[in-house]
């Protein structure tokens, strides 16, 4: 696909914040798919960033957020905007658009809950993964272009392979030049990396596309930290469609799912 490069923000963060919900990106955010596009990954981060944000109450948290992916997320400048889709005194919907160039590209909304004390019957049944320090340093740039998959450090564990594979991620750049967004938001921006990282096909000609159509991220635990793991598997069906289905790891253990729709193209 050709198409005029963006204007790109310089730096070592993902983003520029230019004021009024306004951001330009920088080539760190750049796309694995098209020069000219940003990854997925750190605009989902920035749209979690932009979710906390807004009116916030510390007696809640996210518990889901669902990104649809509207079309292609053109790299530059851009703006979000968040609002409250259905008020509650222990329930609310939240949404934020990212707005490029006069059209959504992506649209995410999120369930914020009450929190409680449920210590006495807390129990996970997701298996925790091998840490980051037994697993092997993995590059993942000579599999994918683009400069967010060159941003990050990879480590991969043993039995790795096409269609499944465990992983760690962690980023040194912040999502914007402020430097101030929290665990949450650093984490969700890595997440979508998922539909990349155990590839059933290899990317490129002669092969397959399967780009992932929405983000799907349930937590039943607020994650921590800088690291991110991802525990991994990849099905494709006979008609076109497949799925990216992961279990998402801090260094606590498992805290939640996500789940990616992909579409299937020959290249």
């Amino acid at each position: 696909m050709t198409a005029e490069l963006p204007e790109l923000a310089e730096g070592n963060f993902y983003y520029l914040n230019l004021g009024g919900g306004r951001f330009r990106s920088t080539i760190h955010a750049q796309g694995a798919w098209n020069v000219h596009e940003q990854h997925m990954a750190p605009a989902s981060g920035l749209l979690a960033d932009s979710l906390e944000r807004h009116d916030p109450r510390p007696d809640m948290r996210m518990a889901r957020i669902s990104y649809e992916i509207l079309g292609l997320i053109p790299g530059g400048e851009f703006q979000i905007a968040a609002t409250t889709l259905r008020p509650g005194k222990t329930i609310e919907l939240l949404q934020a658009e990212l707005v490029a160039g006069g059209r959504t590209a992506i649209r995410a909304t999120a369930w914020r809950l009450a929190t409680s004390d449920t210590t006495p019957v807390a129990a996970i049944e997701d298996t925790p993964i091998p840490g980051p320090e037994d697993c092997k340093p993995y590059d993942g740039a000579s599999v994918w272009p683009g400069g967010f998959i060159r941003s990050l450090e990879m480590r991969v564990a043993e039995g790795h392979r096409p269609g499944a594979g465990k992983v760690w991620l962690r980023t040194e750049h912040p999502l914007t030049d402020r430097a101030d967004s929290g665990a949450l938001a650093r984490l969700m921006g890595m997440v979508d990396t998922a539909n990349g990282i155990a590839a059933r096909v290899p990317p490129g000609k002669d092969s397959y596309s399967f780009p992932n159509l929405d983000l799907q991220i349930h937590m039943y635990r607020r994650p921590e930290g800088e690291w991110l793991g991802l525990d991994n598997a990849v099905s494709f069906g006979g008609d076109g469609i497949g799925l990216t289905s992961t279990v998402l790891h801090d260094l606590q253990g498992p805290f939640g799912r996500a789940e990616q729709i992909l579409t299937l193209r020959k290249t």
